[in-house]
């Protein structure tokens, strides 16, 4: 079982991105981190627009509860979302069309699927994104210290075959840091049983906000790791940090 679960793991993280793609005035970074030897995290960067053109997609997703039959559905998401964005269509169509996929699939295990994904344009300063039942990713703009949440309340992924998903944009300038994580950061426990909170993961993000979008996932990490003094955590970890350079 060992060996096999092993096998599962190898397999698993292969399909994460090893490398942050390189897109001219975006700095981003990645990471998962499974409770057991699977999970059901996923987070993805996908091509958008033309060559040479600053534009990325960017999807970070949460199957419920962990383990083996959460990384089946989140490999099979992986797909479908793959798949679907390849073609032609708008944020709301590839979510709605991959729900519908997916629902067909789940719809009598109660499991299911929450999903943001986002489109950042940096030629044009702006992000758009649905949000499927996801915790809301975050945007930090560090000349006034604020953050603002990029929410929506639309039904998660496998729930419904007639779910409908709503898109929403906001413009973007060079400086601020876009967060996009599961709740397994802020719902991590220490040993006192006391969670990690969202508003000591602000803070993280306040005090390292000069620094480039690796040393900010890194500084998360850390931070958890020394609130939780090594506890091992419950739940599956991921963030992605997307800082945008000036021109």
């Amino acid at each position: 079982i060992r060996r096999s679960l092993g096998i599962a793991m190898e397999v698993q993280q292969h399909l994460l991105p090893r490398h942050a793609p390189e897109i001219k005035g975006l700095d981003i970074a990645g990471h998962s981190i499974y409770c057991e030897e699977t999970g059901g995290d996923y987070f993805d960067y996908l091509p958008a627009g033309k060559n040479g053109q600053r534009k990325i997609k960017i999807v970070v997703g949460d199957v419920s509860d962990h383990g083996i039959a959460s990384a089946l559905l989140m490999t099979t998401a992986r797909a479908f979302i793959r798949q679907r964005s390849s073609r032609s269509g708008n944020l709301t169509q590839v979510v709605g069309d991959v729900n519908r996929q997916l629902t067909k699939d789940v719809e009598e295990s109660g499991r299911f699927m929450t999903l943001f994904l986002c489109e950042i344009d940096g030629q044009n300063q702006t992000i758009r994104w649905v949000n499927a039942g996801h915790d809301p990713a975050m945007i930090y703009a560090s000349d006034n210290h604020a953050f603002e949440e990029l929410g929506g309340n639309a039904l998660p992924l496998g729930v419904s075959e007639t779910a409908t998903y709503r898109k929403f944009d906001k413009q973007i300038h060079p400086g601020q840091i876009i967060v996009m994580g599961t709740d397994g950061i802020w719902e991590a426990i220490n040993r006192d049983g006391h969670m990690f909170g969202k508003e000591r993961f602000r803070d993280v993000i306040r005090h390292h906000a000069r620094e480039n979008a690796t040393n900010i996932l890194s500084a998360v990490y850390d931070e958890l790791d020394d609130y939780t003094r090594g506890l091992k955590s419950a739940d599956d970890i991921t963030l992605v940090v997307a800082k945008l350079r000036g021109n």
